[in-house]
């Protein structure tokens, strides 16, 4: 939750930098860290939903094999905060 709460700051920050400064690359960063929501909602949660479903006495392959899927879906995440990161870094100069 508190990732969430995190992503929504940061792009309402730098939609108000954007518009503050009429610089558009803070839009860039804004919208990179707020895709964190739908891509979270959309393409990870099923997933997590699923994860939490397993008995842990159940747990196996099929298990395993979605947990790695699940890190890599994790890891797009990761990526778009990093590139948020970079285009806020960018909007500075």
């Amino acid at each position: 939750m508190m990732q969430a709460s995190l992503a929504a700051t940061s792009a309402a920050l730098g939609l108000l930098a954007a518009w503050t400064t009429g610089d558009w690359r803070w839009i860039v960063g804004a919208v990179l860290i707020f895709a964190n929501w739908p891509y979270t909602l959309i393409g990870i949660m099923p997933t997590n939903s699923r994860l939490k479903a397993i008995a842990e006495s159940d747990a196996g392959p099929t298990s395993r094999a979605m947990l790695v899927s699940w890190g890599r879906l994790h890891a797009v995440r990761t990526v778009l905060g990093l590139a948020a990161t970079l285009a806020y870094l960018w909007a500075l100069n």
